[in-house]
């Protein structure tokens, strides 16, 4: 199956069906911060914590986070590259154990909210436990989950201030669709600050129909070009978007099992960085 096709109904149904049954896997094998991280397909020699200070998390901040709220599933962070004001209304797309969220709180404060959705009731349970921990850590009650899927947010219109994701929209099966969700529910003069993986070039055949290097966030990628088109096309401007190696780089010099198997279709000499990317959007959507 083509992961970049439009899909029907039916095929989109499929799509999710598999990317809850690998999230769920994930959180029923637990991943605390020490632990190896994932591409959703299995371990590495990279472990949770080392992933996410290689992408910009700071020591300090992630000893702020429950244990288990970090996965190793991120390929940025979002939440610096929003640059959150205390007292902002955050909403966080695929949100699994509450990662994003938790840092998201702390850094809007006591008058601000961060929400996060998705769409694997597990996920959605783990992120739920870990809050008590966060309240306890921080002194906050100002975060929140709901369950939901990205192309069809539970949240109201023009309600957010700020929509972050981390990689995750990659993983949808209708990405215009998302899209156009975040402009719905961002105020006029709200912003996006999203990282996914993203092509720079096609990927083989061979990969693009590979179901672990779906859940693992690399088939549903879509090119750059593709990407900017999106955003415009939903609505957004000031469109800002910076291609971020580090990441894929990591997880190939780290063993992760999905970059081996991807090695192993590529063609001889060319590595996971030459078409893969870890991509950084910003933008704004108008006002009124």
């Amino acid at each position: 199956m083509d992961m970049n096709e439009k899909k029907s109904p039916e095929a989109s149904e499929v799509i999710r069906a598999t990317i809850r049954d690998g999230y769920t896997k994930i959180v029923q094998a637990g991943n605390p911060r020490r632990q190896p991280a994932k591409s959703c397909c299995g371990g590495s020699s990279i472990t949770a914590q080392r992933l996410a200070t290689s992408i910009g998390y700071s020591e300090a901040e992630l000893a702020t986070l429950p244990d288990g709220a970090n996965m190793g599933l991120s390929c940025g962070n979002p939440a610096a590259l929003a640059a959150l004001r205390p007292g902002e209304i955050i909403l966080d797309l695929g949100a699994g154990g509450g990662f994003d969220v938790f840092l998201a709180g702390q850094n809007v404060g006591p008058m601000g909210r961060a929400i996060g959705v998705d769409m694997t009731s597990e996920m959605l349970t783990a992120a739920r436990r870990n809050i008590i921990a966060y309240r306890a850590q921080s002194g906050l009650d100002n975060v929140e989950f709901r369950l939901g899927e990205i192309e069809h947010l539970p949240v109201a219109d023009a309600s957010v201030d700020v929509v972050i994701s981390n990689c995750v929209i990659n993983l949808s099966p209708d990405k215009p669709q998302v899209w156009r969700e975040i402009v719905r529910v961002l105020k006029p003069g709200g912003r996006i600050a999203v990282s996914d993986l993203a092509l720079l070039r096609p990927l083989p055949d061979s990969v693009r129909t590979m179901m672990s290097a779906l859940v693992g966030c690399v088939a549903g990628a879509v090119l750059v070009d593709e990407t900017d088109q999106m955003v415009k096309a939903a609505g957004l401007t000031d469109v800002v978007l910076a291609p971020r190696q580090g990441y894929v780089d990591t997880m190939t010099d780290g063993q992760d099992p999905l970059y081996v198997q991807i090695v192993e279709q590529l063609p001889a000499g060319m590595k996971p960085a030459d078409f893969l990317t870890s991509l950084e959007v910003r933008a704004r959507k108008p006002k009124d």
